[in-house]
């Protein structure tokens, strides 16, 4: 079952056809700006709007 709320650091290396050791320093990354922002975070996972909005540009139109 694929879960869409987080993407995980195997998703990431993946999708950017990067190692693992590398997403997971992107994963701690974009976790540290989201952790500063006061949100809440999981070690090897990250929000997956957040990853697609820094990746990708899919910001949502408000």
């Amino acid at each position: 079952m694929k879960n869409d709320l987080f993407v995980t650091a195997g998703e990431v290396a993946q999708d950017l056809g990067i190692s693992k050791p590398f997403a997971y320093k992107l994963v701690r990354q974009m976790n540290e700006e989201l952790d500063a922002k006061g949100f809440i975070t999981i070690a090897g996972r990250v929000s997956r709007k957040y990853y697609e909005e820094k990746f990708y540009g899919m910001a949502q139109a408000n």
